[in-house]
């Protein structure tokens, strides 16, 4: 028996019809729930199965194969089904779409598929990862069957998108939640304009695009790009025209209290979302299968969950402006 106190060896008493149920160590259990539970921990944190054998062998003194480790981490998966098919409220602030890219095993390849995460904020300010889904490529027809998969649990209606670029989302979220309006980030815009520029001209232009998103209103925020279109469109004609091809969506947020501009213009939260799935999955280049990359993100998920007990900043102040501007949808 593997336990805390290093492996033990267990004489099983035996009884002749087989009625006797053990209650302490079931029957053909080799390996205590302690360390089957520090084993799910491990592994939530990060560590691959080869590490998690390393630590078990150098604290205990006995080994536990990856591949059992593997079972034992397994015995979540029911957990993630349940969790991924949970009903959900009926209407939401916000919703956040963003992807993140891992290298998963198939077919006797290593191919890079994308994982994208919806993230909410509630009537009540909480926050919450409603789901991951799974696709190697971006399309329409993609997003409509991620949208609808909230629709059928629950979800009916949705105030306000904030978004990446993402292709075909646009289009997805106007046939199935029209009354939404959609935000582009920022953020991703401003280090898409910035990628392509000069090292000695990044400071100035950055500068100059902050008085164009920071302006106070819109009519504002249009002369200021006017001027910036002036003074670096001819050296960085790419820069404008992403500006001027998207500005609709950028925009959306100066139809909005300051308040809720701080919240919606920006994919910040769901980028410090992604941070903390990259940094619980550091240790893997690749993943044996899709379930094992879903078991860290469920656990990484469950985490962050458990740390978000208190409304976002501001909520009160936020909840009264939307009981104005939505009043007929709240």
């Amino acid at each position: 028996m593997k336990t805390t106190c290093g492996p033990i060896e267990l004489l099983v008493p035996r009884d002749r019809k087989g009625e006797f149920e053990p209650q302490l160590i079931r029957k053909r259990q080799t390996m205590l729930d302690e360390i089957e539970n520090q084993i799910t921990a491990l592994y939530a944190k990060g560590m691959s199965t080869r590490d998690i054998q390393e630590i078990l062998s150098d604290m205990y003194g006995f080994d536990v194969s990856p591949s059992l480790i593997s079972k034992i981490t397994d015995r979540i998966l029911p957990k993630i089904k349940e969790w991924q098919a949970r009903p959900l409220k009926e209407k939401y602030f916000l919703l956040w779409i963003d992807c993140i890219f891992y290298n998963i095993r198939e077919d006797g390849q290593v191919r890079k598929k994308a994982i994208y995460v919806v993230i909410s904020i509630d009537l009540e300010g909480y926050k919450e990862i409603l789901g991951f889904w799974i696709d190697g490529t971006e399309s329409s027809r993609f997003w409509l069957g991620v949208l609808n998969d909230l629709k059928a649990r629950g979800v009916r209606d949705v105030f306000i998108f904030s978004v990446d670029g993402l292709t075909g989302l646009d289009k997805a979220i106007e046939a199935t939640f029209p009354k939404a309006d959609i935000q582009r980030c920022v953020v991703h815009q401003i280090r898409n304009s910035l990628r392509y520029v000069s090292w000695k001209d990044k400071r100035e232009l950055a500068r100059d695009l902050k008085k164009v998103y920071g302006a106070p209103t819109l009519e504002v925020a249009e002369r200021e790009f006017e001027d910036f279109s002036a003074k670096w469109g001819e050296k960085y004609p790419h820069v404008v025209k992403s500006w001027e091809a998207n500005w609709e969506a950028l925009t959306t947020f100066f139809r909005y209290p300051v308040e809720i501009r701080r919240v919606m213009y920006t994919t910040n939260i769901i980028e410090s979302v992604n941070s903390k799935f990259r940094k619980a999955t550091a240790g893997r280049r690749v993943f044996p299968t899709e379930e094992s990359l879903l078991k860290c993100l469920y656990m990484a998920a469950m985490e962050l969950e458990r740390k978000w007990r208190r409304p976002i900043k501001d909520w009160p102040s936020i909840y009264a402006q939307l009981s104005i501007l939505f009043e007929d949808r709240l």
